[in-house]
């Protein structure tokens, strides 16, 4: 009794061997190169909606390329499913190393495929098809590293090394926004836009070489070794995993109280918070890049700390009291965003609210991703466009039936037309299209008449607003560290063995590739149909909110499991 007592303290504090530095290094690198080719694209969103998704107009054309980046997401637990099952069965090194390739060369081929205007549909389709094995690729990848860190680990430790593991995602991010910055800034704004947006995912064939190399030179976990020396190899992790109570009730538990909820945070407090700055506050995208990515200079040591910190205090407590301070908070610190990033915007909306009101009847769902400007014909639809349009959050008020639909802007009322379309409904008709420009230019000098400016002004970096605006996205990536810090820890230890890496898998990229992934396209399609800036926050404050119920009720603490016993 003693002596294992005095082993666990020597666990404790032990310092990290060559071996382990190693391993955590050589996993965690890897990961940080695919993460940064996952997640380029959804920082390109907005250039590769204009020239994959040409044929849709510019709101449209964001949705669906927002879209096209979450067909990533939806299919990583199908890759959770199909590489789960060969790192429970043939090992963990060379399973991770597979995926790595298929995550590469799709990356590298977007970068050289045609676009819209010279291959027509085929392009669109193309690029789903390559965002589609990116994900089977992620799918696979974060449940064979973090298994192979932690099954290194010392008991007692774990929190502490596969911490490590979860820095890598938000190290990719912030990798690709500095890459793409670069070749931003480098060749100049116009150049960029044309083709230079090309050039990151290009360049990620060398950081595939790099990757390849450190993983061929990895070992395979000793614990996976050990199973396999006794003989204890699953034959069938799939059906062991999901078709036995014992197991699939712990895949449950572990999706609906941990990771869906961790899933929603992660993304609003990193993805979601850049788009709301470039796309709904309309800071400069260079600028608002820096901005994030200086939170996440600052807030990446917090996953170590956090991780660290659940080797001692637990687990579950860390993650559920960052899914609690998010939803507490979010409303007020993405309000506090919006009068620091865009100050005259945020004194327009408190001096000249806007105001919609229309005949519901009358109004379509403005969020659709396949929508063109000549499907939306009705006063209601032709005002919520040119709302949308200027970035100009709105309220909506309904009308009887018949009633006519007016905006109001500040004191000012206007009235919007009603549009026809020629035959076949490809375009407005003359009259249509005269109509309606004259009203979008009524709009928007009411907008200025109102105080509501038309992009935000140039970022003071020498001043205090640009340590206001980090201070509010440091917070938001620190709420971030909390639920994903602990969370590959707790994932492993709520397995056994020979089935981890399928177990863990799945419920992980069901939360981050559907409550997570999905993210930006459905808060954003929400803002567009609801009108308020601020309505899409909603989607991770109620699904943060359930996921801290289950897991306050029903999901156990695992920080003293020892995972070697639970073969």
């Amino acid at each position: 009794m003693a002596h294992a007592a005095a082993t666990k303290v020597a666990a404790h504090t032990a310092p990290m061997t060559r071996e382990e530095k190693k391993v955590i290094f050589a996993s965690s690198l890897g990961t940080v190169f695919e993460w940064y080719d996952f997640y380029l694209y959804g920082s390109l969103a907005v250039f590769i909606g204009k020239h994959f998704f040409a044929a849709l107009d510019p709101t449209a054309q964001f949705i669906a390329s927002l879209l096209a980046f979450a067909a990533g997401f939806i299919v990583r637990p199908f890759g959770a499913l199909v590489f789960g099952r060969l790192g429970d069965m043939i090992g963990r090194k060379y399973t991770f190393l597979v995926t790595i390739l298929i995550m590469g060369l799709s990356t590298f081929i977007v970068g050289i495929l045609p676009s819209y205007a010279s291959i027509g549909v085929a392009a669109p389709i193309i690029l789903v098809g390559l965002r589609i094995l990116q994900g089977l690729a992620l799918g696979g990848e974060y449940g064979g590293a973090a298994t192979y860190v932690a099954e290194h680990a010392p008991q007692g430790r774990r929190g502490a090394y596969t911490a490590w593991i979860q820095t890598t995602a938000t190290l990719g991010l912030f990798l690709s926004l500095m890459v793409i910055l670069g070749v931003r800034t480098w060749m100049g704004d116009a150049a960029f836009g044309e083709w230079g947006w090309r050039i990151p995912f290009v360049a990620s064939i060398l950081l595939l070489a790099i990757s390849v190399w450190i993983r061929l030179s990895m070992n395979e976990s000793p614990a996976f070794k050990k199973m396999k020396e006794e003989g204890k190899v699953s034959k069938a992790p799939l059906s062991e995993s999901f078709g036995q109570w014992k197991n699939l009730k712990f895949v449950l538990l572990a999706l609906f109280g941990l990771v869906m909820g961790q899933g929603v945070v992660w993304y609003t407090g990193q993805f979601y918070a850049l788009f709301f700055l470039s796309s709904v506050l309309k800071v400069d995208p260079a600028t608002a890049n820096i901005l994030v990515a200086v939170s996440l200079v600052i807030g990446t040591p917090f996953f170590v700390v956090f991780g660290t910190l659940s080797d001692k205090i637990g687990r579950k407590p860390i993650i559920l009291a960052g899914m609690l301070l998010a939803v507490l908070t979010y409303f007020p610190l993405f309000k506090a965003l919006t009068g620091a990033a865009n100050p005259e915007l945020a004194k327009a909306q408190a001096a000249a609210q806007i105001v919609v009101k229309a005949d519901p009847a009358t109004c379509s769902f403005q969020g659709s991703p396949i929508a063109r400007e000549v499907d939306f014909t009705s006063a209601c639809d032709i005002a919520k466009r040119a709302l949308t349009q200027s970035s100009a959050s709105y309220e909506n008020v309904a009308a009887p039936a018949g009633t006519p639909t007016t905006i109001k802007i500040g004191e000012k009322e206007l009235s919007p037309p009603t549009a026809q379309t020629t035959a076949g409904g490809h375009k407005f008709d003359e009259a249509s299209g005269k109509a309606i420009a004259a009203f979008k230019k009524e709009v928007a000098e009411a907008l200025k008449a109102a105080g509501y400016p038309p992009k935000a002004k140039p970022i003071e970096f020498m001043g205090g607003q640009w340590w206001s605006i980090v201070a509010i996205l440091t917070v938001l990536v620190i709420y971030v560290t909390m639920v994903y810090g602990p969370i590959a820890a707790m994932l492993v230890e709520l397995f056994p063995t020979r089935i981890r890496y399928t177990s863990m898998s799945l419920p992980y990229h069901i939360g981050n590739g559907w409550f997570g992934g999905l993210l930006p396209s459905v808060t954003f399609a929400m803002v567009a149909a609801n009108g308020n800036m601020y309505h899409g926050l909603w989607y991770p404050i109620v699904i943060a909110g359930v996921c801290f119920v289950i897991g306050l009720l029903f999901v156990r603490e695992t920080k003293d499991v020892d995972i070697y016993a639970r073969d």
